[in-house]
């Protein structure tokens, strides 16, 4: 199994390792601007590929990369599609400390298997360079997202770790309201919705504003589980030097 990686830039101390488990169709190369964008930030990025015929094998693999002393903590899975329905059945069961959940997949709610690739890139992102970037893969499995998903329902309680939920507000593949309602008002768990956003949230239009969202979760996650704000509304007097 081949990890894509990328690192922090050269002087750089490491803020974190994110360990991206990909969704049905994709590779390593629909996550290059992300990958790049968050290792510039100085976290470690590792793409873990996820065969739903296989997905023993995958976390075996995100084990290992949890094991990984090299590897700065916290430790975050970063799931997509069926890859974030994975992080989500597991990441209660293994040493990550948290979890970003983006474009759920739910079994049942894929498109049918007969939608042609147009009709799939515009379920996907509305992002020309992204659509572009997906259209050039060779390796990208055209008509995957009409993939049953290995699990015949997913039961979600309250988080028992940190996780953020981000999901587009117009995902026809996983309907919003669905894919977010384990989550909203849980205890641990951050959930927004991406107006006009489609099913790969990460790669859609809003892609630097979710990035943004993203980070903002690392940072508070470094100073606690609680996920104490880094950022709080200014209002009254300002602490400071007196």
């Amino acid at each position: 199994m081949t990890v894509t990686t990328w690192d922090e830039p050269a002087g750089a101390t490491a803020r974190g390792t994110l360990i991206v488990l990909p969704g049905r169709g994709e590779t390593g190369a629909s996550y290059q601007r992300f990958g790049t964008r968050l290792a510039a930030d100085a976290y470690r990025v590792r793409l873990v590929p996820v065969d739903l015929d296989d997905l023993a094998a995958a976390r075996e693999q995100v084990e290992k990369l949890l094991a990984d002393e090299s590897l700065p903590a916290p430790k975050v899975l970063v799931g997509t599609d069926s890859g974030a329905t994975l992080a989500a059945t597991i990441v209660g069961e293994v040493d990550a400390d948290a979890a970003v959940l983006a474009g759920l997949a739910l079994p049942g709610a894929a498109p049918a298997p007969g939608a042609t690739w147009d009709d799939e890139l515009d379920a996907r992102s509305a992002c020309p360079v992204h659509r572009s970037v997906i259209e050039g893969d060779a390796g990208f499995e055209r008509a995957a997202l009409g993939r049953p998903l290995p699990w015949s329902s997913l039961e979600v309680t309250a988080p028992a770790k940190p996780v953020l939920v981000v999901h587009g507000a117009a995902d026809a593949v996983s309907p919003a309201a669905e894919a977010v309602a384990p989550y909203v008002g849980a205890p641990g768990a951050r959930t927004w919705l991406v107006q006009g956003g489609r099913h790969d949230v990460l790669n859609d239009v809003s892609h630097r504003s979710v990035a943004a969202t993203i980070v903002l979760f690392l940072e508070s996650l470094k100073l606690g589980p609680e996920l104490p704000a880094v950022l709080v509304p200014a209002s009254g007097a300002v602490d400071g030097p007196a």
